[in-house]
């Protein structure tokens, strides 16, 4: 089953490899990235010398949230992939919940 995201509602598609983890939000009815943000990300690069882990998906999920927030958006449709709810999928979210978003 595709998800994709509403009007209103853009969707925050998550990815992880086995040494990172990628955040990003689409727009499909433009077919457009909003914004993203990863472990490859040079603020994240230059605090942590870790790859991905559960701390690190939740600074991922705190500023995309963060980035969320400046552009004006609140709801979001969550789209994990094929990976299962756990670990670093989970933290990435509920960080991003922390922000205030919904989905």
């Amino acid at each position: 089953m595709k998800i994709k995201g509403q009007l209103n509602r853009p969707r925050l598609y998550v990815f992880k490899s086995n040494k990172h983890i990628y955040a990003n939000i689409i727009d499909d009815y433009n077919s457009k990235i909003l914004t993203s943000y990863s472990t490859l990300s040079r603020e994240i690069q230059n605090n942590k010398k870790q790859f991905a882990n559960c701390e690190t998906a939740k600074i991922v999920g705190k500023q995309i949230g963060n980035k969320l927030k400046q552009l004006g958006i609140k709801q979001i449709v969550f789209d994990r992939g094929s990976r299962i709810y756990h670990g670093q999928i989970k933290a990435l979210a509920d960080a991003t919940r922390g922000e205030g978003i919904n989905f």
